[in-house]
């Protein structure tokens, strides 16, 4: 939703009701009121939960700005029990190593991945592989992020042992909401976003297009980002909403290489359609939606370097397709009642080859599908026990028939409890993540490589926590959580022979997470947050045992906004945890305190209406010394500055 245009159009209704008042009695005219601006909490919206009694953390567009964020895991880099990595200051090198983000220890597998990301609900991501791709997730598309810390069998199913979903922008109020942005910042980089949108009548409609490039903070650290997207939409009958969104990306990015021996990657491209056909209801009892769904993506992987004849001149090509239907009604019959049924139909396709100059030697993995069918129901009903004190116990699962590997079964289960200002919730969930079409292209250039008797992962994953209110000014949370995965795929290296997959891998995390959010007074807002994660095996990757994260929003002088935002990371396990049988991760990065602010000035215009801000945002302000991956040093201190124009 936009925030800005609603608030606008609020005062806009207001300004014409005192217009109209002033008109019947000018001797009676009532006092406009001044306009109250709350400050936005920094770093993060809010943790809410979903119907089952999961934590889902938001990050707002306004955060998002405030953190001056150019992409997916920098708008995430402070969310407590997230931990991301990168090389370039714009664009993400393909996988874990090159840009990426985990959750709670989750997604550090690759090929394959347990962590899915979605736009509006619909999975986005390099199937063959089965990892998504930051560049292909603009954060300009985002009204919200929603970043779901827990297994999602239930609402997001295969593949979500944690979830980030993009709630995309669109206009939801009359009238009409336009935003430009030109910013400039160190490493010779370059922003420029436009977005434009509006309502009338029965349609609505909303534009984006973005661009992005820097050239780096070191050689062969440059990158590009361009996205384009559009959305339309029509109630053509008094409950019903049909829509169009399409998605564009064209992306790429270098790999700036060991520093201590210059070798690189080459460059990674890609590129994304996404379109979306959503027919959508919503009656006083019931609401729900049927959406028709495409993607088809490509990555370039150009330059590689090739051990066979020391050169860079290894090409791996992937082309995919995802698509499929997917069906989600939710009932609340009488008050308190939440009934949800569903039903996803989704299809898997794609290929992948490499190029290599003799002496080297390409492979081809011609295109596999594979179809996944996942009927699922949840139920939830809340008890009110007495003034401010209800009970709320649901259950629901998911079916998951896939015609590739044998059928599973999602089950979920959450109980929330709350007595006036104080909530406490438990939950528990068992996610499945299927093996991708990567174990069968794995085939191509290991040919004794077998998978057909492999079967999905699962996590069980346990959480009980506790949110306690005190008045409107403080917020205190804590969350414990356990996660125990079984089935890892792993590939065994010989002796004996021949090489295969097998379900043999166990992992398991636990951990606790706190927050707090303190408004002391209308103009200010602070937030802090820490988590402490144990993993076992104790190899894993980007699983610090300690993080914290820090911000502050204070507004003053009426026309200035500050932010300031800072986290710290433990040492840490880097690299993707390979999925061999003799997997043993050594590469470790230091600890790091990083600190980052913003200040916004709002221009007094001599007219009303449009709203300019100029703005400056620097990054690591201490100018540490740090990296997320061995030999990757990150940039020291850093800034940014430009015009945001809203009207």
């Amino acid at each position: 939703m936009n925030h800005t245009v609603s608030r606008n159009t609020r005062l806009l209704a207001v300004a014409l009701c005192l217009a109209q008042n002033t008109a019947q009695s000018a001797t009676n005219s009532p006092p406009r009121l001044p306009e109250v601006v709350v400050t936005d909490t920094p770093i993060i919206e809010e943790n809410r939960l979903t119907p089952l009694a999961g934590q889902v953390t938001a990050v707002s567009k306004e955060q998002i700005k405030e953190l001056n964020a150019q992409d997916l895991p920098s708008a995430l880099r402070r969310t407590p029990g997230v931990v991301i990595s990168r090389h370039n200051p714009v664009g993400s090198f393909g996988g874990g190593d090159g840009g990426t983000i985990f959750i709670r220890g989750m997604g550090a597998s690759r090929p394959g991945a347990e962590i899915v990301m979605t736009m509006d609900g619909i999975p986005r991501y390099a199937n063959v592989w089965t990892h998504p791709l930051m560049d292909t997730l603009s954060v300009d598309n985002a009204a919200r992020l929603d970043v779901y810390k827990g297994a999602q069998p239930v609402l997001f199913g295969n593949m979500s042992f944690g979830a980030v979903d993009i709630v995309t922008k669109r206009q939801t109020e009359p009238g009409f909401h336009s935003e430009l942005q030109l910013a400039y910042g160190s490493y010779d980089t370059w922003v420029q976003t436009a977005e434009h949108g509006g309502k009338t009548g029965p349609v609505d409609y909303y534009l984006i297009q973005s661009y992005r490039t820097s050239e780096g903070h070191r050689d062969n650290a440059s990158g590009e980002l361009q996205n384009y997207l559009g959305r339309i939409g029509v109630d053509f009958a008094q409950h019903w909403n049909l829509s169009i969104l399409y998605n564009r990306t064209d992306n790429w990015a270098k790999d700036p290489g060991l520093i201590t021996t210059g070798r690189h990657q080459g460059q990674f491209d890609t590129t994304t359609d996404f379109g979306v056909i959503t027919l959508a209801n919503h009656f006083e009892r019931a609401d729900g939606w049927v959406k028709v769904y495409w993607e088809h993506g490509a990555i370039d992987w150009l330059g590689q370097y090739s051990s066979t004849n020391k050169l860079n001149n290894s090409d791996t090509l992937t082309r995919w397709d995802t698509y499929g239907v997917k069906a989600r009604e939710t009932f609340r019959p009488w008050d308190g009642a939440e009934w949800m049924v569903g039903l996803d139909l989704d299809f898997l396709s794609g290929k992948t080859w490499n190029n290599t100059p003799p002496p080297g030697r390409g492979w081809n993995f011609p295109r596999e599908s594979f179809r996944v069918i996942q009927p699922y129901a949840l139920v939830a009903q809340q008890f009110d026990l007495a003034e401010g004190i209800w009970l709320k116990p649901s259950a629901g699962v998911r079916g998951f028939f896939h015609d590739e590997y044998p059928d599973e079964a999602g089950p979920q289960a959450g109980l929330v409890l709350n007595i006036h200002d104080t909530r406490l919730h438990f939950g528990y969930a068992r996610g499945v993540n299927y093996p991708g079409i990567f174990a069968k292209a794995q085939k191509a250039f290991i040919p004794p490589l077998t998978y057909k008797d492999l079967t999905a992962e699962t996590l069980d994953h346990y959480e009980a926590g506790i949110r306690q209110d005190f008045g409107k000014q403080l917020r205190l949370e804590l969350t414990g959580f356990v996660d125990n995965g079984r089935n890892r795929i792993i590939r065994t290296i010989p002796p004996p022979a021949p090489p295969t997959y097998l379900n043999l891998g166990k992992f398991s995390t636990h951990g606790i997470e706190a927050t707090v959010t303190w408004r002391p007074v209308t103009d200010l807002a602070l937030f802090a947050g820490g988590t402490w994660l144990k993993a076992d095996p104790a190899d894993t990757p980007y699983a610090p045992k300690w993080t914290a994260t820090m911000g502050a929003t204070w507004r003053f002088l009426k026309r200035f906004r500050f932010s300031v935002d800072g986290s710290f990371v433990d040492d840490q396990l880097a690299l993707s945890r390979d999925r061999t049988s003799t997997a043993a991760n050594v590469q470790r990065v230091d600890e790091y305190f990083l600190l980052g602010a913003r200040l916004g000035y709002e221009l007094p215009l001599p007219w009303n209406g449009p709203r300019a801000e100029l703005f400056i945002a620097g990054e690591n302000l201490t100018n540490a010394d740090y990296e997320y991956k061995p030999g990757y040093p990150m940039p020291g201190i850093n800034g940014m500055g430009g015009i945001r124009l809203e009207f």
